[in-house]
C-alpha cells in the first residue's frame, strides 16, 4: 500500500526558504518593487520560452502574468512549489484554472483595476459611432472637407442597453446617464434593488435588444455566453441598433454580425475585441459601419499601473498573511468576513495537523464542528477545507490547499462531516476537528484569543491550553508525580529549548503540550528526545507535531 493512502504519523520537514516570485510578463516597476520590498527573490525577466519558464518555475512560489503567457496544465506540473498565480487583468482565459485548482494553486486577478478605462473606452466607441468621428478624421487627412456627409446623432434621449451590470457595466451606466440616456440592462445576478439604486431598469436580454438604440457588452466568456449575439439574436434587435463590445470577442458571432450589418438590422458596431486576435479575417473590422480598435480598452497608463499593483498586492497578501483577495477559484466570501476568518482558518488547519500526527491509521473521515457565535457564520464552512488541507498536505504529493482540499479528500474516499452548535462551551466560539480512522477517533479543539491568536484548548477530551505555533511535543501519560521533570530534563540535556509547557488532566490521565524551539543547528535532537521520552515508564505515548507555517 502506498504511503499516500495512510497517515503514518507524518512529520513534514520544516524547511524554510526565501520565497521566489516569477513575473513572466511586463508589470510596472511599482508592482515589482512592492514584492521585492518583502525581501523575496523576484525574477522579472520577460519574453521567456515555455521551456525556460518551466525551468524557472521549478522552485517558484508565485507566478504573475498578463495575457501573453499561457499558464497550462503542463506548466503548472513543472512548478511543484507554486502556491498562487496572479493575472494582471480581469479575465483568466490564458490560465488553466481547473488544473490550478486540482493542484491547490490559488488564481487571483485584478477585476476592478481597469474598470474606469474600459468604461471610458466603451463610451468613446459609442460617441465615435454616433458622430462618425473616424470617417470624418480620415476624410480630413485626405484633404476633403465633407461637412454635409457626416450628419450624426445625439446620445441624449436614446436608450442604452447594458449586457452585464458588473463593475464596468455600472461605470458605463453612470457615464451614459450624464449624456441623458435611458439605461436598461440584463444581468441575472444583480438584484432589482441594486439596479434601482443605479437608476437602471432590469429586463430580459431579448427585451433589452428590442428597445436599445445602443447595446454594450460586459459579460465573461463562458460556454453559455459564446456567440450570445448570433443570427437568432440579431433577428430580435431593434432595427438600427449599434453594438459596442469591449469585453470578449467570443460573445459575438462575427459572421452573423457582418450579415446583420449588411441587412441593415445593425447600423454599426464599435469593437475592441475579436474572436481571434489579431483577426484572421479583417473584413469585419474594415467595414465602414465598424469602428475597430486593437484590444486597447484597458490600455491606459492609469489602468496598467493599477492592475499591476493590485495583482502584486493580492499575491503579496496571500503569501505573507494568508489573506485571499480577488480569487477566481476560491469560495466567494466578502473581504471583511474573510479577514475575520483568517485566524480561524489557521486554527482549523493546525488542529487537523495535530490529530493527523498523533497516530498511525487509515483516515476515513474528517469531522469539523463549529460552536457558539462561529456557528452562525455562513462562511464558516471554509474552515472544513482548511482542516482537510491540514490532514492531507503531509501525505499527498503535488500540493494540497484550501482550494483543492475537498476534492482531494473526495478522491480518496475521505468523508468531510460538518456540524454546528450554538452552545458556547466556555468560549465565544470554538472549533473541534475530529479524525475518524480505522483505529478509532481522535480529536482536538481550539479557539482564537483576540486579536488573532489561535489556541489549543483540548486534545482527545483532556483540557489543555497552549499556543498553536511552531513545533509541539505532545505527551500522554499516567497522572503521577515526576513526569514533567523527566521530560524537562531530557529536553534540557539535548539542548532543546522549551517555549511553553501546558498540562491538562482528567480521570483518564494527563496530557502535556510542550512548545519547543526546533533549531536547524540541532537537527535530530527532537527525534532523540521523543525516543527517550517514550521510554519513561509513566508515558503512554508521545508525538512530535509540526504545525503549518
Amino acid at each position: 500500500m502506498e504511503r499516500s493512502e495512510l497517515l503514518e504519523n507524518p512529520r513534514p520537514a520544516r524547511i524554510k526558504h526565501a520565497l521566489k516570485i516569477v513575473i513572466a510578463d511586463q508589470l510596472p516597476d511599482s508592482a515589482v518593487e512592492l514584492l521585492r520590498a518583502e525581501g523575496w527573490q523576484v525574477d522579472a525577466s520577460t519574453g521567456r520560452s515555455p521551456a525556460d519558464l518551466a525551468s524557472d518555475l521549478a522552485d517558484a512560489d508565485a507566478l504573475l502574468v498578463r495575457s501573453a503567457t499561457k499558464v497550462t496544465k503542463d506548466l503548472l506540473a513543472a512548478a511543484p512549489r507554486l502556491r498562487v498565480v496572479g493575472r494582471a487583468g480581469t479575465g483568466v482565459d490564458n490560465i488553466d484554472v481547473v488544473a490550478a485548482s486540482s493542484r491547490g494553486v490559488l488564481v487571483v486577478n485584478a477585476p476592478g483595476a481597469n474598470s474606469i478605462s474600459v468604461a471610458e473606452h466603451a463610451c468613446a466607441l459609442m460617441l465615435a459611432l454616433a458622430r462618425m468621428v473616424p470617417a470624418a478624421d480620415q476624410a480630413m487627412k485626405a484633404g476633403k472637407w465633407e461637412k454635409k456627409r457626416f450628419l450624426g446623432n445625439e446620445l441624449r434621449g436614446k436608450t442604452l442597453g447594458i449586457a452585464g451590470l458588473g463593475r464596468i457595466g455600472r461605470e458605463v451606466a453612470q457615464r451614459a446617464q450624464s449624456f441623458g440616456m435611458r439605461i436598461v440592462a440584463h444581468d441575472p445576478f444583480i438584484s432589482r434593488e441594486i439596479a434601482d439604486s443605479l437608476g437602471v431598469e432590469l429586463l430580459p436580454l431579448d427585451e433589452v435588444c428590442a428597445v436599445a438604440d445602443y447595446i454594450t457588452l460586459h459579460l465573461p466568456s463562458t460556454p453559455e455566453t459564446r456567440h450570445l449575439f448570433n443570427d437568432a439574436r440579431f433577428a430580435k434587435v431593434k432595427t438600427g441598433i449599434r453594438i459596442i463590445n469591449t469585453a470578449r470577442g467570443e460573445l459575438v458571432d462575427e459572421a452573423a454580425l457582418r450579415r446583420a450589418i449588411a441587412s441593415g438590422a445593425v447600423a454599426g458596431a464599435g469593437l475592441d475585441v475579436f474572436e481571434k486576435e489579431p483577426p484572421a479575417d479583417w473584413a469585419l473590422a474594415q467595414l465602414p459601419q465598424v469602428v475597430a480598435t486593437p484590444h486597447i480598452a484597458a490600455s491606459t497608463e492609469e489602468a496598467q499601473e493599477l492592475v499591476g499593483l493590485d495583482t502584486a498586492a493580492a499575491v503579496r497578501d496571500f503569501l505573507r498573511d494568508g489573506v485571499v483577495r480577488n480569487a477566481v477559484n476560491f469560495p466567494s466570501i466578502q473581504p471583511e468576513e474573510l479577514q475575520r476568518l483568517q485566524p480561524w482558518m489557521r486554527l482549523a488547519e493546525s488542529l487537523a495537523a495535530i490529530v493527523s500526527q498523533i497516530g498511525i491509521a487509515r483516515v476515513e473521515g474528517i469531522g469539523v464542528r463549529y460552536y457558539g457565535a462561529l456557528a452562525d457564520s455562513r462562511a464558516a464552512e471554509i474552515l472544513a477545507s482548511s482542516a482537510a488541507a491540514g490532514v492531507l498536505r503531509p501525505i499527498i504529493s503535488g500540493g494540497v490547499s484550501i482550494v483543492n482540499a475537498r476534492a482531494a479528500a473526495r478522491e480518496r474516499g475521505i468523508e468531510i462531516i460538518e456540524s454546528r452548535s450554538t452552545r458556547a462551551r466556555h468560549y465565544t466560539s470554538l472549533v473541534s476537528v475530529k479524525l475518524h480512522t480505522s483505529d478509532g477517533e481522535r480529536w482536538a479543539e481550539g479557539t482564537v484569543f483576540e486579536p488573532n491568536s489561535p489556541r489549543l484548548v483540548s486534545v482527545s477530551g483532556i483540557n489543555v491550553e497552549a499556543p498553536l505555533a511552531g513545533t509541539l511535543l505532545i505527551v500522554r501519560n499516567d497522572d503521577q508525580p515526576g513526569v514533567i521533570g523527566e521530560v524537562g530534563t531530557i529536553l534540557g540535556r539535548l539542548g532543546v529549548n522549551i517555549a511553553n509547557f501546558a498540562l491538562g488532566r482528567n480521570e483518564t490521565g494527563a496530557m502535556g503540550v510542550v512548545n519547543v524551539d526546533e533549531e536547524a543547528s540541532k537537527a535530530g535532537a527532537l527525534d532523540q528526545a521523543l525516543e527517550a521520552i517514550r521510554k519513561i515508564p509513566a508515558v503512554r505515548d508521545a508525538w512530535l507535531v509540526r504545525l503549518p507555517q
